[in-house]
């Protein structure tokens, strides 16, 4: 718990920098552009798909004789926050590794592990396969979870719970790959696993805050960097 809470805290910290501050905002902002444009292009089309769904659906239609057809209207609203959520935090998150994870590893390895030997045992191919494989996971825990967001508890709980599990793992591989070794990597894994994911949970419960999600996946790679070259440098040590 330490660990995670000082990682998080280092990234605090960091986020004042101002190279980071010159970064913070990309992710974020090229996530709402591109699907707040996409969402109000296709908002008629959404429409139109939802009135045919309750027209052609037969308890749907049902619950329309009974005066409630309003809160059908309602659902499909939650239906499309729930769609529209996962794939803006999936754009936020992709496009802080690519823009944002190459700045900040040397950032803070130079600044805070200077011996810290680059092993390399990362690959762009390896990068590419661990995000395919964490949104794939990711997609369907979330998609499975739906029926849930009816009854509030997507929304509240599983949300941030499905949310960690993409946090941790798409930044975790990009954090290490420049200075762990595979079989460090592999290491550092399996006795952190936990940690990895309650860092990810704690960062993760950020995306859903207003105005703080801003600066939640820039804050997300620091503190997995931080976290992870940390857990690098401690078990080299106790070699």
């Amino acid at each position: 718990m330490n660990t995670v809470l000082s990682a998080f805290s280092r990234a605090l910290r960091d986020i004042w920098a101002p190279r980071m501050l010159a970064i913070m905002l990309v992710p974020p902002l090229a996530a709402l552009a591109m699907w707040g444009v996409l969402a109000w292009a296709l908002s008629d089309e959404w429409a139109r798909w939802v009135s045919n769904w309750i027209a052609t659906s037969p308890w749907l239609a049902w619950i329309g004789s009974l005066g409630l057809g309003t809160a059908a209207i309602w659902a499909s609203g939650i239906l499309a926050l729930a769609v529209l959520l996962p794939i803006m935090l999936i754009t936020a998150i992709v496009v802080t590794e690519i823009v944002a994870m190459p700045i900040i590893v040397p950032w803070v390895a130079e600044r805070r592990f200077p011996g810290l030997e680059r092993r390399k045992g990362g690959t762009v191919a390896g990068s590419i396969f661990n995000a395919v494989t964490a949104i794939v996971v990711f997609a369907v825990l979330w998609v499975v979870s739906l029926p849930l967001w009816f009854t509030g508890i997507g929304a509240v709980v599983l949300a941030p719970v499905i949310s960690a599990y993409l946090n941790q793992r798409l930044f975790r591989y990009d954090a290490l790959a420049e200075h762990a070794s595979a079989e460090e990597y592999r290491e550092i894994l399996a006795r952190a696993k936990g940690s990895l994911y309650l860092l990810g949970l704690l960062l993760a419960v950020l995306y859903y805050v207003p105005f703080v999600n801003l600066a939640a996946p820039l804050l997300s790679a620091l503190a997995f960097t931080h976290f992870c070259l940390d857990e690098l440098a401690r078990l080299r040590k106790n070699r």
